[in-house]
């Protein structure tokens, strides 16, 4: 009998899948516990739907990121921090202070989770990478001064 999938199984399938399952297991299992439903035309038909609904959000999220990635592509983002002999700076500048340097210069919010760089620890200017979506990311530049 072939069934949709309502939540991951582990030994059957993700949410969502049609699977080929027994009768009595689909039967005595996996429909009281409402873990998958008859796979029947109207079924298929509202899976199908929800499939283009999910489909076409994804593809406006892309679109977004590459805007953003565009946006953001070789912007100069200055953050000033105090520094002792030879340039060493008290104190880091995190993501946390270039996700902050972004949404006052720029205007531009990014979570910085996303900001992929190591800690800098001296006045100069770096390259720091932004990852946008799992597969769209950008760099900036990020100059370091003193006051």
């Amino acid at each position: 009998m072939k069934v949709i999938l309502l939540k991951d199984i582990k030994s059957m399938g993700k949410k969502n899948d049609v699977v080929n399952a027994a009768d009595g297991y689909a039967r005595n299992y996996l429909f009281p516990r409402l873990l998958a439903e008859e796979a029947t035309d109207a079924n298929m038909h509202i899976l199908n739907k929800k499939n283009d609904i999910v489909r076409k959000k994804k593809t406006s999220e892309i679109e977004d990121a590459q805007k953003s990635a565009n946006d953001l592509k070789d912007k100069v983002v200055k953050i000033i921090g105090k520094a002792g002999e030879n340039g060493k700076l008290f104190g880091a500048i995190t993501n946390k202070d270039i996700a902050a340097a972004l949404l006052e210069q720029c205007n531009l919010e990014i979570d910085k989770k996303k900001i992929v760089t190591d800690t800098i620890k001296l006045l100069g200017t770096y390259e720091v990478e932004i990852k946008i979506y799992p597969e769209i990311s950008t760099k900036i530049k990020v100059l370091v001064c003193e006051e």
